[in-house]
């Protein structure tokens, strides 16, 4: 298997961060009643599916490399999905156990692409700063949304 740069690997992992937030949108779903939250966490699940095709596309260029990267983005799935399963694994799991659960998430997520955007600075990687100006505003609004949804939440608990 081919040797990834540490932007590739970087993309791998965001295209793995990406996989494992559409498994936990739907899984936070299942945790809350409100509606408008529901709708918010499927667009969001929506959105990450369209940030894996874009960065499939992307890596699908990189001649020798897809297979190492499609590891690195199971590696990372596997991870997320396992940090996932430890917090909402519970019988007692509720809606903001969810998103404070996606807060942290989301957060990677952002950090990740920032990462990429600032790697790139040097690499100049041909279509990075696309997929970066696609997918860092998506990660905002979802960093925004789980913040929200949170407060919400809490502020229905006590």
């Amino acid at each position: 298997m081919a040797e990834l740069s540490e932007l590739e690997s970087k993309l791998g992992e965001v295209m793995g961060l990406a996989q494992a937030a559409q498994l936990a949108t739907k899984k936070v779903e299942k945790l809350v009643q409100d509606e408008q939250l529901k709708e918010t966490l499927r667009q969001m699940g929506e959105e990450a599916a369209q940030t894996e095709q874009r960065l499939e596309a992307l890596t699908s260029e990189l001649q020798g490399k897809k297979t190492a990267l499609a590891e690195q983005a199971r590696e990372t799935k596997r991870e997320a999905q396992d940090m996932m399963n430890t917090y909402l694994g519970g019988d007692d799991v509720d809606g903001l156990d969810g998103f404070e659960f996606l807060l942290m998430a989301e957060a990677g997520e952002l950090g990740h692409v920032e990462i990429v955007e600032e790697m790139n600075k040097k690499v100049r990687m041909e279509g990075v700063d696309e997929l970066v100006s696609f997918v860092k505003p998506i990660q905002e609004k979802h960093c925004r949304f789980t913040r929200e949804g949170a407060l919400k939440l809490a502020a229905e608990e006590v």
